[in-house]
């Protein structure tokens, strides 16, 4: 690219190739910026992907939501009159946790609870069937 200019011949086609390598930069930059999908993927990738943005893509509804309602239910709950470094950990901790609520995980814990209570005798207890309730599929009433 050190190109020395030593006489107008030289002047004039650098000055045509620099406008040629300007027409070829205007085009890839409208590229760039030729649709809305274009200029958002763009935008993304000036942010680099770092495991905190990585980590919202593994995440269900009901995760994302814990991360914001973790932390407050608690700072607003337990931690009342905490001060601002305990309700700091509080939130990084409570960060971290919600990677472990999915929505697997809390129907798992609904279907335990259900279970726990059914055998306590306060959830609702099945019916045996009555002989009249048979009749229709081939068994013969007792």
């Amino acid at each position: 690219m050190d190109m020395r200019i030593r006489n107008i011949d030289d002047l004039r086609s650098e000055i045509s190739r620099l406008k040629e390598a300007e027409q070829q930069q205007k085009a890839a930059i409208g590229a760039r910026f030729n649709g809305p999908g274009a200029i958002f993927s763009t935008v993304m990738s000036l942010f680099p992907k770092t495991a905190a943005t990585e980590a919202f893509k593994g995440q269900d509804m009901l995760g994302l939501i814990s991360r914001v309602a973790l932390p407050f239910a608690l700072n607003k709950t337990l931690f009342r009159n905490s001060n601002l470094l305990i309700k700091a950990i509080v939130g990084i901790a409570s960060q971290k946790a919600s990677h472990f609520i999915s929505e697997d995980s809390v129907g798992g814990l609904f279907d335990k609870a259900k279970s726990l209570l059914s055998k306590i005798g306060i959830g609702k207890k099945e019916k045996s069937p009555k002989a009249k309730d048979l009749q229709g599929f081939g068994i013969p009433p007792m």
